[in-house]
């Protein structure tokens, strides 16, 4: 009974140890700071919740001023890397002025939500984190739970979708993007990495975890750079950070939608993110077994 009640008592610190580490050094700030004006439409607040994997996500709610009785809500997440003082809290605010309570989420990992490594992702723990925020959402006396949607921008679209099939609580889904980034990251831009690149793709991010955990730092790679090139076009030095020549006006259209313009840059987003983690992103099912098949097989042979 002594070892039982031990045991019990160990798991018990260890997953309070855990939530802990996943909320550390969180830095949330009370006071207006995003990087678009704050409607006189609607009210505004900080809010709060876990989700399963014990991880603290903070949140800015709207909701339509006088409004009454139970409201139809919206959860709000993306684009990937940025947080809700930007794109998500203003489509946040924008739905609210519309009659929605809305909440606009920073993911685990990012923004002034907690989860280490920071500016890092988790397909499995991103997926989490919008259905904790529909756990938050049906619970609150202001809302009607029957009517609940969620929306993702950018990268998060297809997160949002990935919830929506898990979740029958979620009652509608939108999700704003421009492309498929599973997809992009498995096969490249315009479906232009064959076979060998992807393999040559996973080797890189293997031994970027190697390195990384012999030096015991998990560092973002990539993103946009703090300041464009000199030979840049006028447009695209206009955002923060430069784009890759093959990317049209288009995309530093959304870019600078997405980021905000240079003078309103949200100091908790982070356009870089864990390179090594994206090991599991660049794994496609299609093309694996031709790959992998040759190699031995270990099988449990029957007593």
């Amino acid at each position: 009974m002594k070892r039982i009640i031990t045991t019990i008592a160990v798991i018990a610190i260890s997953l309070i140890a855990f939530a802990q580490n996943n909320n550390t050094n969180m830095n949330i700030t009370k006071e207006w700071d995003k990087t678009f004006p704050k409607s006189e439409k609607v009210s505004h607040e900080k809010v709060s919740f876990k989700n399963r994997f014990g991880i603290t996500l903070v949140a800015d709610m709207y909701k339509p001023v006088a409004s009454e009785g139970k409201l139809r809500a919206i959860a709000v997440s993306g684009p990937f890397g940025a947080v809700k003082e930007q794109a998500s809290g203003l489509y946040a605010q924008t739905l609210a002025e519309q009659g929605f309570l809305t909440i606009a989420f920073d993911p685990s990992f990012t923004g002034e939500s907690g989860g280490e490594p920071r500016y890092s992702s988790s397909m499995d723990i991103n997926t989490e984190d919008f259905c904790a925020a529909v756990d938050y959402l049906s619970c609150r006396k202001d809302v009607d739970a029957e009517h609940i949607g969620i929306l993702g921008i950018c990268g998060w679209g297809g997160i949002a979708i990935n919830a929506a099939a898990l979740d029958p609580r979620i009652k509608a889904t939108a999700s704003v993007t421009l492309y498929n980034l599973t997809r992009v990251t498995q096969k490249g831009y315009f479906d232009s990495m064959d076979e060998e690149a992807r393999h040559a793709l996973k080797m890189q991010l293997a031994a970027k975890r190697t390195e990384e955990f012999r030096s015991g730092k998990i560092l973002p790679q990539g993103g946009l750079p703090e300041k464009a090139p000199d030979n840049a076009p006028d447009f695209v030095k206009t955002i923060r950070g430069s784009l890759q020549e093959s990317e049209t006006r288009l995309s530093s259209a959304f870019a600078q939608f997405k980021y905000g313009l240079e003078h309103n840059h949200a100091a908790h987003a982070s356009e870089c993110f864990a390179l090594g983690l994206r090991l599991g992103s660049a794994h496609s099912r299609d093309n694996c077994t031709r790959r992998e098949s040759p190699q031995p097989i270990l099988r449990r042979r029957s007593l």
